[in-house]
Formats: structure tokens, sequence, C-alpha cells
């Protein structure tokens, strides 16, 4: 008897009505011969108006009480998925994630998932029942109830399709697959059949929102089997697997890109070592994620650099960088709002020479000034101006050979977790 974990997010699970055709579709597959293992977001805009409601009350809530609210609509979940299955006249049992056995590290907002004890989910597969996990949280060692950040429900899945040995794990959302550049920007974008998950890790960390990069690198690190599937068609989805035979001619397999990119940039730094060491230490200590790196020629001993961030973190950056100002003084720090980062990815990237050529050739038939450039085996990234994004997506997708000819985009809108 084969096992699958299948994950539903919100948009799947957002009414009544939609939840009982997920409920359908569990118990078909479970009529197919299989264990089922289900893990499923909180309904529709739950977490939003949750974090509303608390914003109400205290604009800087405990990090803590956050966990604490926001683990309940995953909750409420689980229970009606299981009272929808039982009303489909089959066994179902609902968890949460510390019912489970997820642990995590101690850090609220955004644990990490560092064991799975998954006991009581075999005994209940063992009496034949579907078993339902709230997806996005676990508990530390110490008892105290965590969320997983971003992509929490994702990881969930592929974590639990790990510890209990799931022959798939299967992704459901609102998109038929993975494809090869957004089809709301680019409509003649094609679904991709099967993907490497080193493929799939840049286009997700690049800004592809269909699964979250911890999901992919837990996936690849533990060989799980993953596909990406809607919930709304019978579609056979992307299978997500260690390197596939690459497609005749296809170097290319997909575009993403990020419309929340600042460039920050220190100016007049003395040319000595530890200056960037001291600089990227602070911004890790204050958890900033920083991206492309690009420093100057070194002029009369002074340097500059420049760095991307997040938008939503640029002002954090800039107190960061204010406050090293005495261990590493410089002339000035500026900043670059209203940028994108676009980027093209592809296992035959490393193998063929003049694909980054190819990327910037077309920005440059189209007008568009690149401020900075980040490569590496499978994918080019360049930061530009946002207004040309749009254009330079579809001139980049139709340069690539990634055109078919009709739009296969089923769904509305992207999931949240």
């Amino acid at each position: 008897m084969s096992l699958y974990v299948m994950k539903f997010g919100g948009s799947s699970v957002g009414t009544t009505e939609r939840m009982q055709r997920v409920a359908q579709r569990i118990v078909d597959k479970k009529l197919q011969g299989h264990q089922v293992v289900v893990v499923v977001s909180a309904m529709g805009d739950t977490t939003d108006d949750l974090i509303d409601k608390s914003s109400e009350l205290n604009a800087q809530p405990p990090a803590r009480e956050m966990d604490m609210l926001l683990t309940t609509g995953e909750q409420i979940s689980t229970a009606l998925l299981a009272m929808a299955i039982h009303k489909l006249g089959h066994a179902a049992r609902s968890f949460t994630g510390w019912q489970a056995g997820i642990e995590t590290e101690a850090v609220h907002g955004k644990a990490r998932i560092t064991n799975i004890e998954p006991k009581r989910l075999l005994s209940a597969l063992g009496r034949g029942e579907i078993v339902i996990v709230a997806g996005f949280q676990g508990m530390t060692e110490d008892g105290e109830i965590t969320t997983l950040g971003r992509g929490g429900s994702d990881t969930t899945a592929v974590a639990l399709a790990a510890a209990v040995q799931a022959d798939a794990c299967e992704i459901y959302t609102d998109v038929d697959g993975v494809y090869s550049t957004d089809p709301r920007v680019v409509k003649c974008a094609r679904k991709l059949d099967v993907i490497s998950y080193d493929e799939m890790l840049e286009l997700a960390h690049l800004g592809a929102a269909v699964l979250h990069p911890r999901a992919v690198e837990y996936a690849k690190h533990h060989r799980v089997r993953l596909v990406v599937r809607s919930s709304f068609t019978q579609n056979e989805g992307t299978l997500v697997r260690e390197e596939p035979a690459m497609e005749q001619g296809v170097v290319v397999s997909g575009i993403a890109f990020d419309k929340n990119v600042a460039r920050i940039s220190i100016l007049g730094v003395e040319d000595v070592p530890g200056v960037l060491a001291n600089v990227f230490g602070a911004l890790a200590d204050a958890g900033i994620d920083v991206d492309i790196i690009v420093q100057s020629g070194v002029q009369n001993g002074k340097a500059d650099f420049s760095f991307t961030v997040s938008s939503a973190d640029r002002e954090r950056a800039l107190a960061v960088i204010a406050n090293v100002r005495e261990a590493v003084p410089y002339r000035e720090s500026t900043y670059e709002e209203g940028l994108v980062k676009v980027s093209i990815v592809g296992a035959g990237m490393v193998s063929n020479p003049g694909v980054a050529a190819k990327m910037f050739d077309v920005m440059s038939k189209a007008g568009v000034s690149i401020k900075m450039v980040s490569t590496s085996e499978i994918k080019c990234s360049c930061v530009i101006a946002s207004e040309p994004l749009q254009e330079v997506v579809r001139a980049l997708h139709t340069a690539y050979g990634l055109d078919t000819a009709e739009s296969a985009f089923v769904g509305g809108p992207q999931e949240r977790r």
C-alpha cells in the first residue's frame, strides 16, 4: 500500500464548499488503495484577519503570543476537514503540529523543524484512518508552540513525507504546476512536466511563489518525490526530482522575478581587511538577508560597494549601517528603491556559453539599464528599474524559446502558506 502526503493551501480550503471538494479528493485517493496524510493551511484570509485583530490591540505583540494566535487558523481547518471526511463515510483524525510530533528550534515566528516523531500518525494510519495535520506549526523541547514562517505548511508537508517515508508529497495549489514564468505576465507560459530540485530551488529563491525554498531544500536533502498540482483540476502537475533528462534544445527552464528589491550603497570605505565582515556580520545579526553584493574598484585607498535587500528590510538595514559607522568609517550611504530582480534559471546554462550574453542583449535592445548582476552555474540575475519588468520578462521568455501556443493558467490568487 502506497503512502501519500497531500498538502492543501489556504485558497484550496477557503470556503466550506471548497473544503468539501478537497475532502472528496482525499477520499478518492484513499479509495485508490493508498494511505493518506494531509497537511492543511488556514482557511482563506484567516491568518490575515488574526494579524489585523492583534494589531488593533497591540502594534508590537509578543512573538510568543502571536504564535499562540496564528496556529489556531490551521487547527480550525484540520478539524473542519476531518468532519467533512467523516460525512463522506471515512474515518479521519486531526492533529496539531505538536500532536503530530513536530519538534522545532526555540524561535518564534520562523522556527525550523529539528525532528519529527510520527508515532501517533503511523498508529492512526495503521487503524485505516486518514491523518490530517495542521501545517505551519510545531513545538519546542520545552513545550512552547512555534510557527514556521512563510511557506511553513509546504515545509511541514515535505518534512512529514520524509519522516513517514511517503511515496510522494503532493502540493495542491491554485495553479496546475510549475510554469516557465508567471502566467499572469506571460500568457503563453508553459507548464513544466519535470524540473530538478536545484532549478526549483533557484526559482523559489528568486521569486517564484508556487513553492517555498525551505520546502524544496528539505525535499532535495531527503530525496522526497515532490509533485505540484492544482486543487481545481485533475491535471498531472509538475514533478520535482533529481536532475531530469534535459529537454532537447531547452537551456533555460524558467524566468523568475522579485518586485521587492532595494539597493543600498556604502561609499568611501577604507580598503582594509575586515570591512565587509563587519558590515555583513552586523546585518546577519539583525536577521537581514542580503542578496547581491558588488564592490567597485579601489581609488586612493577607498572603495564603494552595494548590495540588495528586501524592500521591507531597507530601513532596518540602513539603521544597522549607521550603527557600524564608528567601526567602519565611510563617506556616505545611499539607497535606491523601485527596483526588481529578473532571473533566468536552467540546468543547461553551465554547458552552454552565451546564455547570459543573450539576456544582456535582450535588455539592451529593450533600452533597459542593468544596475547589478549575479550569476551561478544555473542562474543569472539582473537588477533593473521596475517600470519595464513585464516587457523584459516577455522578451526573455521568447528569446529563450519558452513560449507556447496557448496559456494553461488555472486558478485564482496565489497561496499564502
